[in-house]
């Protein structure tokens, strides 16, 4: 991070505060189709 003209001014990685990659949506996709699975389980053993 550095000041020019009294703007604080960052790069790309700085302003996201993260890495960006593929591992955060692996995670959605993952548990939200665990989540689908586990739904199903219950639906067949309940009803």
């Amino acid at each position: 991070m550095k000041k020019e003209d009294g703007r604080i001014v960052e790069t790309t990685m700085e302003a996201r505060g993260a890495e960006r990659g593929p591992t955060v949506r692996n995670v959605l996709v993952w548990s939200t189709g665990l989540v689908v699975i586990g739904f199903a389980a219950v639906y067949l053993l309940y009803f």
